[in-house]
């Protein structure tokens, strides 16, 4: 089965009210990769200016986090019913940053990843090695141990995609090798199939970890690479049209 690409740009803590500008001109560029999922993911304080701007476009906007409850006392906190609410179609779950500096565990990250579907949200759920654990051998294990654990049993690909991101290469301008990108999303892929059956072949695995238009081209047509989670490089309208434009349509 084809599974057309997804590139999602993720623009963390970053944005001011004037950067709708740059939506702006991903949407005027939109209609030139129609054959790729485009979506940007800008901070909660963006998120319905982006939804509004945005309604109408192939352009998909999506939320960075949410919380697992549908509502209560959690100061700071944001539903996966108020992403829904305010325009969002889909939310990134434990992401790296959220599991380092907010503790966040793979129960944790499955829990949200229920929840937006509760809400009627896709989830993108992100696994991945530290330098220390990919240095011991153990990035295979551990990214096995968190698509167990972060993953719902009942995950399919209209629900969910999986982002593979290296922690060591986040913002850092390295990337693993592209045998080394390979190896690893074959081993998601089967692990994917492993929890999910016939379902998990369906789950499009995205790579993330300082894609930038000059490597994108290269990592995007590399075996079941089902497209991008974009950091940096997202932030600019025309470095990520450049991105997105390099996905292939795979099969």
């Amino acid at each position: 089965m084809a599974r057309r690409p997804l590139v999602a740009g993720n623009w963390k803590m970053n944005g001011l009210t004037a950067s709708i500008g740059e939506l702006t001109r991903i949407i005027a560029g939109a209609p030139d990769v129609a054959k790729t999922d485009l979506m940007v993911c800008p901070p909660a304080t963006l998120l319905m200016s982006f939804a509004a701007a945005a309604k109408g476009t192939p352009v998909l906007i999506g939320g960075q986090d949410c919380h697992a409850l549908a509502a209560g006392a959690y100061t700071g906190d944001i539903s996966a019913e108020m992403l829904k609410d305010a325009g969002a179609s889909a939310v990134i779950v434990g992401h790296s940053e959220r599991r380092q500096y907010h503790g966040e565990t793979d129960r944790d990250v499955a829990d949200k990843a229920r929840a937006a579907w509760r809400a009627g949200l896709s989830a993108i759920i992100c696994v991945g090695e530290t330098e220390a654990e990919r240095n011991a051998g153990r990035a295979l294990d551990i990214v096995a141990s968190q698509i167990r654990g972060s993953v719902p049993d009942d995950a399919d690909g209209a629900t969910t995609a999986v982002a593979y991101e290296p922690i060591w290469a986040i913002g850092t301008g390295r990337t693993p090798t592209n045998a080394e990108i390979v190896q690893m999303h074959a081993h998601i892929r089967a692990e994917l199939a492993a929890l999910l059956g016939v379902k998990g072949r369906d789950v499009r695995v995205l790579y993330g970890g300082s894609v930038k238009p000059g490597n994108a081209g290269e990592i995007l047509a590399l075996s079941e690479v089902g497209g991008a989670l974009v950091g940096g490089a997202s932030l600019k309208a025309k470095d990520f049209l450049e991105i997105v434009r390099a996905a292939p349509r795979k099969v």
